[in-house]
């Protein structure tokens, strides 16, 4: 998919830099999304926040495993003579105590998901916009992402005016139909 991407910008910048008889020069930029977010206040306050989440997970996690082991411990050590209802009675335990460590497991991560997400959107827009408004009050047409290791986007800024998609669609004998007011603008 990023190896697509990559081809279409090249493919993008090919088509416009034929296009600068219609166009004035382009500039291109770049923006270090990790660098950014490594200088941001509020990056290290959420860091921390998500290692205390993080933490707090863990040691649930712990305590339920400590005493499943505890159980599995005392259901090995039961002698020999003890009566099979007993038995099975406390291997149901072991297996409801395993399923529910399971469950929390889920349960835990997606919660840490959850809450990663919701602290990182409103950062990651902050970032956007003020790209964005960077790249506008210098007069870059697009900004790029040079490191693509968290599954980034590869284009964090772009004139609308180098966009060429109806121009893909019409060569490709689809004419072209205006967003509607339901469908949401693209931003970047």
């Amino acid at each position: 998919m990023r190896t697509l991407l990559a081809a279409l910008f090249c493919g993008l910048m090919i088509t416009a830099n034929a296009q600068t008889t219609d166009h004035p020069t382009q500039k291109i930029g770049y923006a270090e999304s990790d660098y950014i977010l490594s200088q941001l206040p509020d990056f290290k306050k959420i860091e921390s926040e998500l290692k205390t989440h993080g933490a707090q997970l863990e040691n649930q996690m712990k305590a339920k495993y400590d005493d499943y082991q505890a159980k599995l411990k005392a259901y090995q050590g039961m002698p020999a003579t003890t009566p099979d209802a007993i038995k099975s009675d406390k291997e149901r335990e072991l297996a409801a105590l395993q399923e529910n460590m399971q469950k929390f497991q889920q349960d835990a991560q997606s919660s840490y998901q959850k809450k990663q997400t919701d602290l990182m959107d409103p950062i990651y827009k902050k970032i956007g916009k003020a790209i964005e408004e960077v790249a506008k009050e210098n007069g870059f047409s697009f900004i790029i992402n040079p490191q693509l290791a968290n599954g980034g986007d590869i284009l964090l800024f772009s004139d609308e005016k180098f966009n060429i998609s109806d121009l893909v669609l019409k060569k490709l004998g689809v004419t072209p139909v205006p967003p509607t007011a339901t469908t949401p603008p693209k931003t970047n």
